[in-house]
């Protein structure tokens, strides 16, 4: 029986995907629950699943065409996944055994002129004789070799001519184009400005380096730094709602809510899942939604649920060596902050010098809603909460 495939049922906010890959092609067998397709949205990756055991037997929709929710993309045969199974036919073909080259064995050539062919396994027949009865002699097997040395070294000393310089063109895949068109969108209808301190990671390092092990052991987690970030951002966030608010039109509308997105680098480009409701959540629940959130988005299993919304975002750009950056808001949001990479570095406290473990923070914000003074003590106070641990848990 004919099954139509149809791409997923997309949420309101997406309209329309693409497809990305058939990992099937006509013919090929399928199984129940068995990827067959990847549609691409503008946000997320979203996979086609065989409802039964069958065979591709028509793909409607080839790859890279325009396709809506719920679109019929292809066909299999139900039940039939014998149909298409072809058993290799192998035949075996002894291998060509190496053959000695022609006249080697000739009773014409010396036995010196037949070793000095087989040990360097040269072709006899370009060789001129010159001995008695056209034999070929052991000065003619060497003026040929010493004739191909030369020939060789000449070939070897005049340049490869680069006649061709290689280019690839390749369509700009629909989550890349999607981050481009937003990334020129922001920078134009944003009035976007950048502050940036630094922090002193002592404390945070200290504190990993004390509970570290015991933390992972009570929960099943490693303790890292973005989740520190996170509850000093929540904090802050409630000491300075502008930050957490957004613009809409010509209203303000301020979140009673703190969702803070974390941006992900994946293959496909970057993602940023959203921690819902993270003023709620403790260290560990927030440890564990960002190492699951880091797996899916890797994996391209991320929904468009757990993108949605956010209210402020963390990008951490130290992973792959940043020293300092302007991160880009994610709008509609008003603020994002950057993290860098820790280096030690010799600092003043107390009138005298220290080498401590350093960061950059770098927070962009929308200057049409922030305005410095507000920016730059919201950075502060992310600072001071990290230098100070403890403040994280007396929401100070």
């Amino acid at each position: 029986m004919s099954v139509e495939i149809k791409s997923p049922t997309f949420p309101e906010s997406v309209a329309d995907g693409t497809i990305a890959n058939w990992l099937k092609k006509e013919g090929d067998t399928v199984s129940q629950d068995e990827v067959i397709a990847e549609i691409e949205t503008d946000k997320v990756v979203l996979e086609v699943l065989a409802q039964s055991d069958g065979v591709i037997s028509k793909i409607i929709k080839s790859e890279g065409e325009t396709v809506i929710s719920s679109e019929v993309i292809g066909e299999y045969e139900e039940g039939s996944s014998d149909i298409s199974k072809k058993e290799d036919i192998t035949k075996e073909v002894d291998s060509p055994k190496e053959t000695e080259p022609k006249n080697i064995k000739n009773k014409k050539n010396g036995p010196a002129v037949k070793k000095i062919l087989s040990e360097k396994n040269i072709d006899p027949t370009p060789i001129k004789p010159t001995g008695k009865d056209n034999r070929i002699t052991k000065a003619d097997v060497i003026n040929h070799m010493s004739q191909n040395e030369v020939t060789e070294k000449i070939s070897s000393s005049v340049p490869e001519s680069r006649s061709d310089r290689p280019e690839k063109r390749v369509p700009m895949s629909r989550l890349r184009s999607t981050i481009a068109k937003r990334l020129v969108s922001v920078k134009q209808e944003t009035a976007m400005l950048t502050t940036f301190n630094e922090v002193d990671m002592q404390p945070i390092k200290e504190l990993r380096s004390k509970y570290g092990a015991e933390f992972e052991k009570e929960h099943g987690v490693k303790l890292g730094f973005m989740g520190f970030f996170v509850i000093a951002a929540v904090q802050a966030l409630k000491k300075f709602p502008v930050v957490n608010a957004s613009i809409d039109g010509t209203d303000i509308v301020y979140h009673g809510f703190q969702d803070i997105g974390v941006a992900v680098s994946t293959e496909r480009g970057l993602v940023v899942p959203v921690i819902k409701d993270a003023d709620t959540k403790s260290l560990p629940e927030i440890e564990k939604s960002i190492l699951q959130y880091s797996d899916k988005a890797r994996n391209g299993k991320l929904s468009i649920d757990e993108m949605q919304g956010g209210t402020f975002t963390i990008s951490n750009g130290g992973v792959f060596g940043s020293l300092l950056s302007t991160p880009i808001l994610n709008a509609p949001q008003t603020a994002i902050l950057g993290m860098h990479s820790i280096q030690e570095r010799p600092v003043a406290i107390n009138g005298e010098v220290h080498i401590r473990p350093m960061m950059y923070l770098a927070m962009s914000y929308d200057h049409r809603l922030l305005d410095g003074k507000e920016a730059v003590t919201f950075l502060v106070s992310i600072k001071e909460q990290l230098e100070s641990p403890e403040r994280l848990l007396l929401n100070l």
